[in-house]
């Protein structure tokens, strides 16, 4: 009898164990029953009210996750089906657009290159490049990181510039307590050089392919000429986003080295031994250029013809040239990309489109409006650093395309109402989306940069709300006086 009363005892507590550690997966439910319970608010269709309750729910879910990620996507579908009662077959039609298959298609591409282990060559480049001074190094780092996240993601970017990083720390001091500034501001150079980096292209995050999508969904119609304007393609969006890479990239460095100051002044220790390191490897191999041709027929190919194919198709097309070149096994991309991420981003679009066509963004959007009138921000710059601030909010507590998914319908139905340019505030909204510069899970570049153990948690506040601020100043300048002449 006492056995048995220790085993109930003993399961009691797991039970309970397990409903502290789900906790709020079951708060997250709860919220959703009652917010369906509640009468639907005037100007709001039954439909839109359920799918502001899923993403209500979603939102709670993103942000805590009590569950794997991609549970949440996988919900999301359930609950098209059984809370709106679509047919199965149509949601399944509506998670493959052309964006996920222009994320999947790009995260195959970044395993290919990853696989191709070129990181000590490019901290050697970036060396001869920029010589042995610190700050010149550091600068390199950031430039380097940029170019690549531009167009294979920042994630990928920070997974190969990780080593190199570490590279020129190690070869600088075995001591970590020696070089705590110096691996801060490198590290930093990473993680930050390829987020401001990301909004450069519409590869370098799924945030902005998800953008473009929204803006051809919404807006785009065969049969008026004036909606072209809304087909953003591959180099629109360059045009737009790069020059504001380019101008953050100095103000990076700077921000670095006035937060944290290096130890070393030159880094000339360590670039002896690299290069050391890099004869013994020997010349590039042909296999190496032909990886790097066929990078770039990609990105030419995204530039010219993605108009007509579909950066989708060009993305899948060049992941199908590094298998058929044997460049990469597909045992390799079947293990390296995260396809939980690829279904994740396909449900929060579908979510995002059905916030479109039931009416729900338009409500969202109207309320969000009256709210900032008395404060004068309904329209115009004030309008934009709302939405900004609001992103930026968004983005540093769940994954940049998951915020622009959640967002990206409320902030276009919120352009039309005010009378505003739903492009410039799709950019607004998707460039904000990469001040994820606050926390350690604000972006993956961020958490992988932490993970190398040199860094605190309190290192990102530190720096990060100086990083928030210059970007902020900066797009808002592009919104104002660049993006208008582009005819946005």
């Amino acid at each position: 009898m006492t056995s048995l009363r220790k085993v109930m005892t003993v399961g009691a507590w797991l039970n309970l164990y397990f409903f502290w550690e789900k906790k709020w997966f079951f708060i997250a439910l709860i919220v959703g029953a009652l917010m369906l319970q509640m009468p639907v608010p005037e100007g709001l269709t039954g439909e839109g009210m359920i799918v502001i309750t899923m993403s209500v729910v979603s939102i709670i879910l993103f942000i805590t996750e009590p569950v794997p990620l991609p549970t949440v996507a996988l919900l999301i579908i359930i609950g098209q089906v059984v809370l709106m009662g679509h047919d199965s077959t149509e949601v399944a039609r509506s998670l493959m657009t052309d964006s996920v298959l222009f994320i999947m298609g790009s995260l195959m591409l970044a395993v290919a290159v990853v696989k191709q282990k070129l990181d000590k060559r490019i901290a050697w480049l970036i060396v001869r490049l920029t010589g042995t001074k610190t700050w010149r190094v550091c600068f390199g780092v950031a430039l380097v990181s940029g170019l690549l996240a531009s167009f294979i993601g920042e994630h990928t970017v920070a997974a190969m510039m990780l080593p190199v990083g570490i590279t020129l720390i190690t070869l600088t001091s075995d001591d970590p307590k020696k070089v705590r500034n110096l691996a801060a501001v490198l590290l930093f150079s990473i993680a930050y050089g390829a987020s401001v980096a990301g909004i450069g292209t519409p590869s370098g995050g799924a945030r902005n392919a998800i953008m473009i999508g929204y803006w051809k969904e919404f807006f785009y119609d065969p049969t008026n000429p004036e909606t072209r304007k809304f087909l953003i393609g591959y180099l629109d969006w360059m045009i737009h986003a790069y020059p504001m890479f380019l101008v953050q990239l100095p103000i990076v460095t700077s921000i670095l080295f006035w937060t944290f100051r290096p130890e070393y002044r030159d880094l000339s220790r360590a670039v002896v031994k690299l290069r050391a390191t890099v004869e013994k490897e020997g010349p590039m191999k042909g296999t190496d250029w032909i990886a790097i041709v066929i990078f770039f027929l990609v990105l030419a190919a995204w530039i010219t013809i993605s108009g007509n194919l579909g950066m989708g198709t060009v993305a899948i097309a060049g992941a199908a040239a590094f298998l058929i070149t044997g460049l990469v096994r597909w045992e390799d991309i079947n293990s390296g990309v995260n396809w939980g991420v690829i279904l994740l981003y396909a449900a929060a679009i579908s979510l995002g489109l059905q916030m479109k066509d039931t009416g729900a963004a338009q409500w969202v959007a109207e309320n969000f409006l009256a709210f900032l009138a008395p404060f004068g921000a309904e329209h115009g710059f004030g309008l934009w650093a709302a939405v900004s601030a609001l992103t930026t909010g968004v983005t540093n507590t769940m994954s940049n395309g998951a915020a622009v998914a959640v967002l990206g319908p409320i902030v276009l139905k919120t352009a039309v109402i005010a009378g505003e340019s739903p492009i410039i505030l799709g950019y607004v909204t998707a460039v904000s989306s990469s001040f994820a510069y606050l926390t350690v899970v604000g972006t993956p570049a961020c958490t992988i940069v932490y993970a190398s153990g040199y860094l605190k948690a309190t290192d990102f506040l530190a720096v990060g709300w100086k990083m928030v601020i210059a970007s902020t100043v900066i797009m808002l300048l592009a919104a104002k006086v660049y993006w208008p002449l582009l005819g946005a």
